[in-house]
């Protein structure tokens, strides 16, 4: 989660963005179409639900604070890039090119359990400082 001031708990602190998602045939819809904004919420949203650690799941009451609007959502979901679920829509293909939270949270426990070697020695027991 992010924690007032923009410090994240729990989440990614960045996101992918795939390099070849200008060809992408959704994004070359919406911009064929005019629809720029759709195409910035959506990477809001990646960033958002990322941050959060939600896992590609985007709530319904954070679309105004992703700056956008109704049409939108419903803008990405003609092209397949949402899918709407309850509470909200999921980001189609999120797991496909992110690291979950789950296994953010596993990469984050291995780090700092090598760096407990690094700095204490392996004759330390778990969970000792």
């Amino acid at each position: 989660m992010t924690a007032e001031g923009g410090a994240h708990m729990g989440g990614l602190p960045w996101v992918r963005m795939d390099t070849s998602w200008p060809q992408n045939p959704k994004f070359l819809q919406l911009a064929g179409d005019g629809k720029w904004r759709a195409i910035a919420v959506y990477w809001a949203a990646l960033a958002y639900s990322g941050g959060q650690g939600l896992d590609g799941f985007v709530p319904f009451y954070v679309l105004p604070m992703i700056h956008g609007l109704p049409r939108n959502a419903t803008e990405l979901i003609a092209v397949n890039a949402w899918v709407p679920c309850e509470g909200g829509w999921q980001i189609n293909g999120y797991d496909e090119f992110q690291v979950s939270s789950e296994e953010n949270a596993l990469r984050s426990k291995r780090a700092r359990e090598k760096a407990m070697v690094r700095w204490h020695g392996r004759d330390r027991p778990n969970g000792m400082p």
